[in-house]
């Protein structure tokens, strides 16, 4: 089942999507079984995030070909940081550069982690339970405010740096799919999805010992490649079984 937020008269609503309409639905899955209360299309919605948690969830380097390029230490154990739900945008928004931005200015295509029920102390196999389904993310960065600040608050976190879509799916094996990066149309980066220092579980594990879990938190969960980006692309994140995540790229004050 593919799940997903639109936009319908002003009205974020949650949507059940089908082969070319999006079955509006009377409130969110994650809260029990909603009832269908009419139609979009697709081709005319206003894809929104899939969910807007007050904070998520994002691993970092967790692929061992990104850690290595960028010279780091393998990770000895599961460590989450944070981001902030300002950057979250849908699939179709613009990712919007600031003029201020300088340097390399990337995208990062990411496996994202759905909860689906509170949980503490998690075992592995609670783990699994608690993932509702998989979404894609697209962490963008602008690398010189990266190198130059002590944190990723604007790096990472300014409004647009981080689409997030185009829907929730909640049938696929996501370990075991391909995650390819395209520019324009144009190759530039292809992995496993599973390839992973840590798995999702393993994370979500660790991460319970000491916080509490939501139905629609999120845990991002890294990129083996990155590749440049500039005003006037449209990047996709492709991951196969899940669906892929388009947004076009504009120069602040451009929009």
């Amino acid at each position: 089942m593919r799940y997903t937020r639109v936009s319908v008269d002003g009205r974020a609503m949650w949507g059940r999507v089908g082969e070319e309409d999006i079955e509006l639905l009377s409130g969110s899955p994650l809260d029990g079984e909603p009832t269908a209360v009419g139609t979009v299309p697709q081709a005319t919605a206003r894809w929104l995030p899939v969910v807007v948690p007050p904070v998520f969830y994002a691993v970092g380097m967790n692929y061992r070909r990104h850690i290595e390029h960028a010279g780091a230490e393998m990770p000895t154990r599961p460590e989450v940081g944070y981001r902030a739900n300002n950057a979250l945008t849908g699939h179709g928004s613009p990712i919007v550069k600031p003029r201020e931005v300088e340097g390399r200015f990337e995208a990062e295509p990411e496996l994202v982690a759905v909860i689906g029920r509170t949980v503490r102390r998690a075992s592995y196999d609670e783990a699994r339970k608690c993932v509702f389904g998989w979404t894609i993310g697209n962490d963008v960065s602008a690398r010189t405010w990266q190198h130059q600040d002590r944190t990723f608050w604007r790096s990472k976190n300014s409004d647009t740096f981080k689409p997030m879509g185009p829907w929730i799916e909640t049938d696929v094996d996501a370990l075991a799919q391909t995650t390819t990066l395209r520019v324009n149309g144009e190759f530039r980066a292809a992995f496993p999805t599973g390839d992973m220092v840590f798995d999702p579980f393993a994370y979500i594990v660790e991460m319970t010992k000491h916080l509490t879990l939501h139905p629609g938190d999120v845990l991002w969960m890294g990129a083996e490649a990155t590749c440049r980006i500039d005003p006037g692309d449209t990047v996709d994140v492709e991951i196969s079984g899940i669906g892929v995540l388009s947004n076009p790229v504009q120069l602040e004050g451009n929009q």
